[in-house]
């Protein structure tokens, strides 16, 4: 809670849009522990397929545009000048990502983790050399808020915000834009395969337009993502599966060939950036 009150505090009146910070609470006797309250933002979150409905094909693809806008006005920020330089360490983000993204799946207990392993070690001994500026760590669509003509009003889910390498939340964002046609599984269920949202080589060349950045290491950090999403859902089933999850209609098998085929494209994602 700390950590999205400091982002949403420094971030508001920026380029960015947050809902407007209204309180900070440390007391945990008020409530068992720390909360803080901000203003409601009467949105639309594209969180799936169906909430894309309401839109034209003209504000779906203006939608898609406004994304990535406002993740290049993110990354544009100078993480100083808005108050947020000592929120967290600089240097190695990639390297401690894979560590605890590893040392967190094999802690769950998840099984058949060799693929995984060696897309990790093959990530590991490949890392780009790191930018540094302000990552959201979740950024996509069902993250945000929308109005009907595809504007983004507020971006939310700060809780995994830190200071790192801002490649890797374009990666997660090309990671998780379906297309239609697509073969392959994006990484979150989205409404990007409906008509009218823009496809992924458009979102790229508008944040290099915006950004400036040097964009050849991209597929490195989409095949991160995959990977990282990868470790997420293995977690996610054996935790279901050692009946830690209520049984809410979580289809083990399904996730199960969710995650093989997200570990095989990783890994043959790395094959072909030559890493292995």
């Amino acid at each position: 809670m700390s950590r999205e009150w400091r982002f949403i505090s420094a971030l508001h009146g920026t380029g960015v849009p947050v809902p407007t910070p209204i309180a900070y609470c440390d007391d945990t006797d008020v409530t068992g522990a720390t909360f803080y309250v901000m203003d409601f933002v009467d949105g639309r979150v594209l969180a799936d397929r169906d909430s894309a409905r309401p839109f034209s094909r003209e504000a779906r693809h203006r939608a898609g545009t406004a994304t990535v806008e406002c993740m290049a006005a993110l990354h544009n920020l100078d993480p100083d000048a808005v108050g947020l330089g000592d929120v967290a360490r600089r240097d190695g983000y990639l390297q401690r990502q894979l560590s605890r993204w590893q040392k967190q799946v094999h802690a769950s207990g998840a099984p058949d983790l060799g693929l995984l392993d060696a897309v990790h070690d093959a990530l590991a001994a490949h890392v780009p050399e790191q930018t540094t500026g302000i990552v959201h760590g979740d950024f996509r669509p069902g993250n945000l808020s929308y109005d009907l003509d595809g504007e983004v009003l507020a971006v939310f889910d700060w809780e995994l915000a830190t200071l790192g390498e801002p490649l890797a939340d374009l990666g997660w964002l090309i990671a998780t834009w379906e297309e239609p046609g697509d073969d392959l599984p994006a990484v979150t269920p989205g409404p990007t395969a409906e008509p009218g949202f823009p496809p992924r080589d458009d979102l790229i060349a508008r944040y290099r337009a915006l950004t400036g950045r040097d964009l050849a290491d991209l597929p490195f950090y989409v095949a991160f993502q995959r990977w990282r999403s990868c470790c997420i859902t293995a977690g996610v089933r054996a935790r279901y599966r050692a009946g830690h999850m209520a049984d809410d209609g979580y289809d083990a098998a399904e996730r199960a060939d969710t995650e093989r085929r997200q570990a095989q494209l990783a890994w043959t994602a790395v094959k072909d950036l030559g890493l292995v």
